[in-house]
Parts: C-alpha cells; structure tokens; sequence
C-alpha cells in the first residue's frame, strides 16, 4: 500500500522536526510531506533536515487549504493511502500502524483517530468538551453515525477518500464538515482509540470566542450552503 503521511504546518519549528523523526523512526514504508502554509520561521528546513518532502505555499491558506493541498498531491501520484498528522506533536507516532491497518484491511474508507472511545489521559478544555458533544450530535442528526471525536485531525483515508478530498475540502476548520461530506458519499468510517498528547509548542489558536465561531460556521455550513451534503 503506498501511503503518505501528511502533516500541515504553519510556524511549527520547534516540533516539526520531532514529529517528522517519530513518522520516519516507525520505519514504516511511507513517505511523508509537509505543507509548509506561508510560515514565517525555519519549519521548512527543519522538515527538510528531518527527511520531509515539502511543499511551500505562498501564503497561508488556513488548515484546510493544507490539508487539501496534500491530498491533490497524493491525487496526481498515485497513492493508496493518506494520513493526516499535526505539526504540534499532539498525535503520537505509535497509533500509526493501527490506523493504516483499518485502511489495508478494507474495514473503512476513513479511519478516524478517537480520544473518547476508550478511557485516555487526554482531558479536553471545558468549552472544547462542550464543542466536541455537541458536533457529535450534529454528525448523528445529518448522517445517523456515533462519532464520539468528530474534531480529530488524526485520520487515515483510502484512495476513495483522496479522490473527494482532492475534489472538495472545506478551507478553515473542516474536521467535522468532512465527516458529513464523507458519509453523504456513502464511505465508511472507523474509529479506533489513540493516545492524544498536548501540543509540543506553542498555543492553540481556538479561544472560546473562536470555538463559538467555528460551532456557528462548521453549523451553518452543513445546514445551508449545502458543503457537507454534495455527493459525487
């Protein structure tokens, strides 16, 4: 199965070397890129001396733009498999052969990695708890599928899904409008438990003002505009 990991990146010198070395120590035949959105620092060549291929975007085009921009380019070279991976050393290396395993095994299209399936050391701040529940229930009203951590970026993803998202992804906060997206496609999606850690470096950028944001946005989105809902 040639499969790629990729890890989007957006000033994330301080971790990106580390969290490229633990892909690569794995010693998984895998490639892995990094898309460096329009960072500021040195991310690119700390990717680079870690091993990463690296794609420079102009400027900075949010997470999605990205993740998107990975995935066309897993699209245009044939691979079989994608995994999306933080920059922020937040998702352990070691979860990595049981997401690939869900997608060489044909068990799901999607492999999602879960903090909430199982018992983990992981606690999620108390507005991100809330965001969390309630975009789990929104998932279960628009598809009628139990997503216990609809905003995990830790995923795996078949040819299939590479092809969509090649096609389509949203450009900010797109964890949970993808879920939708997918499941309107008829794919199958998995969970499967991970030991999410805290980020590396840095701070997350989701204040609470910004969660109410993005609870509006991502809702409005699957509800009027129709982006979760397209079927190919």
């Amino acid at each position: 199965m040639k499969t790629m990991i990729v890890i989007p990146a957006y000033n994330e010198e301080k971790s990106i070397y580390d969290v490229v070395m633990s892909v690569k120590s794995l010693g998984e035949n895998i490639d892995v890129l990094v898309v460096n959105d329009g960072s500021d620092d040195n991310t690119e060549s700390r990717a680079r001396k870690a091993g990463a291929k690296v794609i420079n975007l102009p400027i900075n085009l949010g997470i999605g733009g990205a993740v998107q921009t990975g995935y066309i380019y897993a699209c245009r070279n044939n691979y079989d498999c994608v995994v999306q991976v933080d920059g922020d050393g937040q998702h352990n290396a070691k979860d990595l052969p049981a997401l690939l395993a869900v997608i060489e095994s044909g068990q799901a299209d999607m492999a999602i990695g879960s903090r909430f399936i199982e018992k983990t050391g992981y606690k999620p701040s108390f507005f991100r708890k809330i965001g969390i529940k309630y975009f789990s229930r929104l998932v279960y009203l628009f598809t009628g599928r139990i997503i216990a951590d609809t905003t995990s970026g830790y995923r795996a993803a078949n040819k299939k899904v590479i092809t969509l998202f090649a096609q389509y992804y949203p450009s900010d906060y797109p964890e949970v409008e993808t879920i939708v997206y997918a499941a309107k496609n008829k794919l199958k999606i998995k969970e499967i438990s991970v030991s999410m850690q805290y980020r590396k470096a840095g701070r997350s950028s989701i204040t609470p003002l910004r969660s109410l944001y993005y609870a509006l946005k991502v809702t409005s989105c699957i509800l009027f505009f129709g982006e979760g809902g397209k079927v190919t």
